[in-house]
């Protein structure tokens, strides 16, 4: 049953809404759509907090102090990109890249025996993918895996 005294609006809300100011307003409805979004969507609300995950051309990122790899991963409609900071040139040689329909691996970077995991956005093609280095940047790009097969699972109530 849905807990319908929970909801947050009541018989008094008309009353409340006329007496609030346009900034209280705007705050409750932040404040509103905060707790229900998902904070990995909230960028979208915002279009200025949308590209924060994105390097400039200009500008040079840092590795975190707790040793992951500074990267983002977004997706299109047909491909999955990642992109992740490379420091040094020298990273590339060393560098190794591999993917499953749902992570991508990268080994070799910063030191040797590092491993980081980057979770994809979307289900991906096990073929087409490429990596491209361009201004301190690795743009890895493949292919996203469109499954229209459905399975029907049959309810049954238990009594």
């Amino acid at each position: 049953m849905f807990p319908w005294n929970m909801f947050p609006f009541n018989k008094d809300m008309k009353n409340n809404l006329q007496n609030m100011k346009p900034e209280e307003i705007n705050n409750y409805v932040q404040d509103l759509i905060g707790k229900v979004i998902p904070g990995s969507m909230r960028g979208m609300m915002n279009p200025n907090e949308m590209f924060n995950g994105f390097a400039s051309a200009g500008t040079t990122q840092q590795q975190s102090a707790t040793g992951t790899l500074n990267s983002s991963a977004f997706e299109t409609h047909d491909f999955v990109y990642v992109r992740i900071a490379i420091k040094s040139e020298e990273w590339l040689k060393q560098l190794r890249i591999y993917h499953t329909s749902n992570q991508l691996i990268v080994d070799h970077i910063p030191q040797y025996e590092d491993k980081h995991t980057i979770t994809l956005p979307a289900i991906v093609r096990k073929k087409g993918a490429s990596a491209n280095y361009k201004d301190g940047t690795l743009e890895v790009r493949i292919p996203k895996n469109i499954d229209m097969q459905f399975s029907q699972i049959d309810v049954t109530e238990i009594m």
